[in-house]
């Protein structure tokens, strides 16, 4: 009997180590596979909110943390879109802290004079069917953003139209879109004030 559960014992140590093993050969196979699939949808992401013929440089490889209140809570990336040695433009990520059912992350592109030149929503939580509609693959309203330029932080023509601005709330849900162009227009405006910061920021991963 005893022998019969060594036995078994030993098959199992076996078992388990052999599944161990191959677990981290195909993890060490497939790592670089997942790690250029991720890159390759950031690029796609980034070329929505960025025209790709603005900037000369690996915009990927240009990341900086930034930790600024306007952006939310946190350290946030900036990755400098550069043409030649000048730096153009900048995507932030920003949080919009106040959307109806918490935090909505953003990607902002924007040039360092005040003109947004795209957003996309890379996370939410707002209910389906109202709220939801930031997400392009449901409603084109987050491409409104484009090739607007703020001027200031107190222009009004950054508001939805609820409250006197230029842009559209959706039916039976205001608070969603308010939060996402509020979130929108502190972005674009901090971004014009890279420019000086550049000296002074972090690498990401320093």
């Amino acid at each position: 009997m005893l022998k019969t559960m060594q036995k078994h014992g030993l098959i199992l140590a076996l078992f388990a180590a052999g599944s161990t093993g191959l677990t981290a050969a195909i993890n060490l196979l497939t790592k670089s596979t997942i790690a250029d699939q991720a890159a390759l949808q950031q690029k796609a992401l980034f070329d929505q909110v960025i025209p790709p013929n603005l900037y000369t440089n690996n915009l990927q490889g240009s990341c900086y943390l930034v930790t600024d209140a306007s952006l939310g809570k946190g350290a946030h990336k900036v990755y400098i879109a550069r043409n030649g040695d000048t730096p153009v433009a900048a995507v932030i990520e920003a949080t919009a802290p106040d959307g109806y059912s918490g935090a909505i992350r953003l990607l902002v592109g924007a040039d360092f004079s005040g003109t947004v030149l795209g957003t996309r929503v890379i996370e939410h939580h707002e209910t389906p069917g109202l709220g939801d509609k930031i997400e392009l693959r449901l409603s084109d309203w987050i491409t409104h953003f484009s090739g607007k330029k703020i001027n200031g932080p107190d222009d009004s023509h950054w508001a939805v139209k609820k409250d006197g601005g230029d842009f559209d709330q959706f039916t039976g849900a205001t608070i969603t879109p308010r939060a996402v162009v509020n979130a929108v227009r502190r972005a674009g405006i901090f971004a014009q004030t890279l420019p000086a910061q550049l000296p002074e920021l972090s690498a990401c991963g320093e």
